[in-house]
Parts: structure tokens; sequence; C-alpha cells
């Protein structure tokens, strides 16, 4: 028996999409109402999903 981690299914996916999107608005919202260092914290925290990557130069606090 192997011990490879089994793929996310589709309702992990689908989860880890959604919230990406929800994060993906929160940034939006918060550059049209001016909260620049919320917005990129939104961002950050859309790019630490896991699945995704960070971006190079990104600061983490």
């Amino acid at each position: 028996m192997l011990n490879a981690k089994p793929a996310p299914n589709d309702a992990e996916a689908t989860d880890r999409t959604a919230l990406i999107l929800i994060l993906e608005y929160v940034e939006a919202e918060c550059r049209r109402l001016g909260a620049d260092a919320a917005a990129r914290h939104a961002a950050l925290a859309a790019a630490m999903m896991p699945g995704q990557c960070v971006p190079p130069g990104a600061r983490l606090n």
C-alpha cells in the first residue's frame, strides 16, 4: 500500500476556489474604499491559500 497523499476532491477544490473569490472581492472593495493596507492583506491571504504561491517580494508582516 502506498502512502501517497490523495488528490483533493471536488468539494475541497470548490471550497478553495470560493474562498479565493471572496478574498479577491474583499481586496477589490478595500481598494474601492481607499483601504490600501487592508487590500494588500486580503490579496496576500488569497495568494497564501493552499495550491497558490506567495508572489515574489511579498511582505508577510
